[in-house]
């Protein structure tokens, strides 16, 4: 049964079914913040964020795109068993004569590499987005919604930075960053300091997908997230996508965008595998494991074709962004996703995405948030 579980909890975000949300959500809560504190908070938090996420990883705010062609290969398929796919629709333009097969991205990974070539980045250089993406196959839940807003990012490195000190120290810049936003919002409304919900940690916490495993060998990875975390409120967790020792990677990572496969060594000398991870914090207001953002170094030519081949994907090495890696015309990087809406949800002390975001949920989802003083924007 334990094998079961922990196939399952490989991808497919979500909690699965409303009678077990409603469970989860919690019976004892009221918004801190009401609707107007909450934009003026929550549009503080947004500006100090991407004003330091620059001003730390050296980057640019720029645009990037809602929606991409279907042949460019850019689109972030997110997980590499094909069980999430992206929202596509047909341009028949200029009557059918300059058609488009267009998709709405799911995320902007990939566009960020060539858009670090397009904006001549040179090494230590970077860009900055604003990203929404769709993501249609999400069950909607209190922090999974169809709709989805990043600080979308990409640093230009070089291969000497392909390595985990590199990675820690870009993570720590990150969490100074969400904290500077922390500490701002707090003095604005001094009611979110409480000791009901406590605030994020100073320092996050270090620990490889391998380490967590052996801690708790018999857990699912969900499991063994909330379990650390009772431990550890702030982790980042190294290795995700490479196959662990009980046959399972910690979770599905597609093969194209993130390193999971080359070799490091922990802290304690043991050999590991993987140059990325996820920030996860414990939520005091929903009492569960947080997920705030995804990252990390980016495949190079070798590390491309390797995770390719482990996935049966080397079909996808005929596209212009792998051929753009493989020949070594886009430059190497490090980058990654932060929810917006996770990271104001955990600042603000929500219980719920649809308190800092408008996008659409179920009535079911709805009608049970109103009843436990959860109010959804519409």
């Amino acid at each position: 049964m334990a094998t079961a579980h922990k196939k399952a909890d490989l991808a497919g975000p979500g909690i699965g079914s409303y009678e077990e949300l409603e469970k989860i959500l919690p019976n004892d809560y009221y918004p801190i913040l009401d609707r107007k504190e909450t934009m003026r908070a929550l549009f503080a938090a947004k500006n100090y964020i991407e004003e330091n996420l620059c001003k730390e990883l050296n980057l640019m705010m720029v645009q990037v795109p809602l929606i991409v062609d279907v042949e460019s290969g850019v689109n972030d398929m997110l997980d590499r068993d094909g069980s999430r796919t992206p929202v596509g629709f047909h341009i028949s333009n200029d009557h059918g004569k300059n058609p488009i097969d267009a998709q709405v991205v799911q995320a902007a990974t990939k566009w960020k590499r060539v858009a670090l070539k397009e904006f001549g980045c040179k090494v230590g250089e970077g860009i900055n987005t604003d990203m929404k993406a769709v993501r249609k196959d999400y069950f909607l839940d209190h922090d999974h919604s169809s709709y989805v807003d990043q600080w979308d990012w990409e640093q230009v490195i070089t291969e000497k930075h392909r390595n985990l000190d590199y990675l820690k120290e870009v993570v720590r810049k990150i969490w100074k960053a969400l904290k500077g936003a922390e500490n701002l919002v707090q003095e604005m409304y001094p009611q979110l300091k409480s000791d009901k919900y406590p605030s994020l940690p100073d320092e996050l916490t270090f620990l490889h997908a391998e380490e967590i495993l052996d801690r708790f060998p018999d857990l699912p990875r969900k499991q063994r997230e909330t379990a650390i975390l009772q431990e550890y409120p702030a982790v980042f967790i190294i290795g995700i996508g490479w196959t662990l020792k009980d046959g399972y990677p910690h979770e599905m990572r597609a093969a194209d965008y993130d390193d999971w496969v080359t070799e490091t060594i922990s802290g304690d000398g043991q050999p590991m595998h993987g140059l990325n991870g996820d920030i996860l914090v414990w939520n005091p207001v929903t009492r569960r494991r947080h997920e705030l953002t995804s990252m990390g170094v980016r495949v190079n030519a070798d590390t491309l074709k390797e995770q390719l081949e482990m996935t049966g994907q080397l079909d996808l090495l005929k596209t212009p962004y792998h051929q753009g890696i493989v020949n070594n015309v886009l430059p190497l990087s490090i980058g990654g996703g932060i929810g917006q809406s996770r990271t104001y949800m955990m600042l603000l002390k929500k219980a719920h995405l649809g308190e800092v975001s408008v996008t659409v949920w179920p009535k079911i989802l709805k009608d049970m948030c109103a009843k436990k003083n959860i109010h959804v924007l519409e």
